[in-house]
């Protein structure tokens, strides 16, 4: 995530208990043992799980040369690497008869950024063509918008052709790239090539599909939404579809004076965020269209090979500020969905299918996620866990607590979640499953507000006050990924030990990072970190020494984070995905020159970054780039 929306992200008022309250090993025991233990725990797993993946070089795992701490305006690779700059912002995505070029001027209008690709690329899949490794499609997530690089002007004025360009500029692309010679390309026009925005039809699926609290006048029915925004991370299901997380969703409307307290849990402000769009589209004016806030903040489900498909808002997942969704798959081949809700305070979720996975794609799973259970984490002291099931009538989620049936417990989510008492997080973002060892990781990119006056206290999950750099942690499920218990540990503690408190300080093993965000496992079983610190925080305290953004692996059986590379100034690097073979990674470098007030100045569009085109003048761009060894071989040996 890269906006800072704090109004969303410090909702949670509830009275569950801090973990530190309750009985188990002292924070201190589990920061200095459980971390080493974590470890070699991992270690231990991995060993024995490298077998699958035996076509791929068994030499040593972290082969390239780290890059040092960037400081400039450029992206730096490891010697023998090469970083093609492949579908930047407002490149037409492909779509036959329609290839609009991007001006540099941000003259492009409304109509035509609905042809281009989005702003701030943020999570990324790749999905073979016919099983290949050198020609596919590309689903990207476009988070937000900065209106004064996307406009001419800037905000001023503000006009209704640029609410419908910023809503343009949101969503997600479908592009279709091939590898010729050592290079990868868009091919345009495309048949697959699509984007989806804010007037693209969705259908809602799962228990709140048709919900009174999903309806509104121009969707009397309650099962059909026009668009997506604010996606954050992406997945790819088994099954071969596009998973995308709604994230900060709630600063795009505008509220009532006096927001009801269900409207306050949710973070609804009179006059929302600064995107300004209920001036122009009434729609996003919850004032008079209370329940349009409801049919955001779902997962939603994407078919990229099929460019006709209805795009799905699966709700039986659960309404949040989806960071995004991730599938493992049971022994007995159910899916299981993990997910993190990216504010302060926050929770992390887990969805159980009722059906297994059948053979036969996206059309033979339509509804595989409409029906199951959806189950919040509770961190407990001594290193266990539990998961909690959202279920009407179960516990206190009853008709007089306000939950007069399933559709309304999903829709109401967190209130549902503050009953059962489950764990406030440091803002869980981004998850990755290994298949092998069956560990879920997690990262918590951070959360300055823990321990503040008025706000929750540190506890064993979230150990750090003022946590400002962030965590990893990760479990292991009783059983199977459908285990109703768990064990958990931290991975590490981000940031810099030389400037932590004894009993908190932090354990890495290698480079220094700080604000872990994206997180992948490759198909060699090394863990890819991406980082995410604000710009305000570049060059500050801890900072000073960890420098730009940056992308790591991580090596179990070392227990060694290794720098990969370092990305411009006041970027982000986000999105992770392999090819098959894994010769090929691409990443999104996402708002490059942000500003440390998040809204650039038309006057001086490159104040803080010309990436990638360096033109005088001219614009940075958030791009999709490709990865590859100049000899061919595979990312990371």
């Amino acid at each position: 995530m890269a906006k800072d929306f704090s109004g969303m992200e410090d909702s949670n008022r509830s009275s569950n208990p801090s973990i530190h309250q309750q009985s188990g090993p002292s924070r201190r025991v589990l920061l200095q043992g459980g971390a080493a233990a974590a470890l070699a725990a991992l270690a231990g797993a991995f060993s024995g799980g490298l077998t699958a993946c035996a076509s791929l070089p068994t030499g040593e795992r972290l082969a390239f040369k780290r890059v040092p701490p960037g400081q400039g305006d450029r992206l730096v690779v490891p010697e023998g690497y090469v970083a093609t700059v492949l579908a930047p912002w407002g490149d037409p995505v492909g779509v036959a008869g329609a290839l609009p070029a991007f001006r540099h001027d941000a003259s492009n209008s409304a109509a035509e950024q609905a042809l281009q690709l989005g702003m701030h690329h943020d999570g990324i899949e790749y999905f073979p063509l016919v099983g290949s490794n050198t020609h596919g499609l590309l689903a990207i997530n476009h988070e937000y918008t900065d209106d004064g690089l996307l406009h001419v002007g800037g905000l001023q004025p503000w006009t209704a052709e640029k609410v419908k360009k910023s809503q343009a500029a949101h969503g997600l692309s479908v592009i279709e790239v091939e590898l010729k010679g050592a290079t990868w390309q868009v091919l345009r026009p495309s048949r697959h090539a699509r984007r989806v925005t804010l007037d693209t039809p969705f259908d809602v699926g799962g228990p709140a599909a048709g919900h009174a609290l999903m309806r509104t006048a121009a969707d009397p029915a309650g099962r059909r939404v026009l668009g997506t925004l604010n996606n954050c991370a992406a997945s790819q299901t088994p099954w071969g579809t596009y998973l995308s997380g709604e994230e900060n969703w709630i600063g795009y409307f505008a509220g009532p004076d006096k927001p009801s307290e269900h409207e306050q849990r949710w973070g609804l402000r009179p006059k929302g965020y600064g995107y300004r769009w209920h001036e122009h589209d009434e729609r996003f004016d919850a004032r008079r269209h209370p329940n349009e806030p409801h049919r955001f903040g779902w997962i939603v489900e994407l078919d990229p090979s099929d460019p006709d498909s209805t795009p799905v808002k699966r709700t039986a997942l659960g309404r949040a500020a989806h960071e995004g969704a991730w599938v493992a798959v049971t022994r007995d081949q159910r899916a299981v969905v993990y997910s993190g809700e990216d504010s302060r305070f926050e929770y992390i979720y887990k969805f159980v299918s009722r059906d297994p996975i059948r053979p036969g794609g996206a059309r033979a799973n339509r509804t595989l996620l409409d029906h199951g259970t959806l189950y919040v984490a509770r961190f407990d002291a001594d290193g266990r866990g539990r998961w909690l099931p959202l279920l009407q009538g179960q516990g206190p989620l009853t008709a007089a607590a306000g939950f007069a049936d399933q559709g309304e417990v999903l829709i109401k989510a967190r209130q549902a979640s503050d009953l059962l008492g489950a764990t406030k997080m440091d803002r869980p973002e981004w998850l990755a499953i290994d298949p092998r060892s069956r560990w879920v990781h997690c990262t918590l990119t951070n959360n300055s507000q823990r321990g503040s006056p008025g706000y929750p206290d540190t506890d064993a999950a979230n150990p750090r006050a003022n946590n400002n750099m962030g965590s990893i942690i990760r479990w292991l499920e009783d059983g199977d990924f459908d285990g109703l218990g768990f064990q958990w540990n931290h991975l590490v503690l981000a940031g810099d030990p030389a400037n932590e408190r004894a009993e908190a300080r932090g354990n890495i093993n290698g480079d220094l990072f700080g604000c872990p965000d994206g997180l992948a496992m490759d198909p060699r079983g090394l863990l890819w970190v991406q980082t995410d610190a604000h710009a305000t925080q570049m060059s500050q305290g801890e900072f000073a020494r960890i420098g730009n953004n940056q992308m790591l692996a991580f090596d179990p059986a070392r227990g060694e984070f290794r720098r990969f590379l370092t990305a411009p100034t006041h970027c982000e690097v986000t999105g992770i995905a392999f090819t098959p073979d894994a010769r090929t990674l691409f990443i999104n470098i996402q708002h490059p020159g942000e500003s440390p007030g998040e809204r650039s100045d038309p006057a001086q569009p490159a104040r803080y970054s010309n990436w990638p085109d360096f033109r005088p003048g001219g614009r940075p761009r958030s791009a999709t780039v490709a990865i590859r060894r100049a000899d061919g071989g595979p990312i990371g040996t």
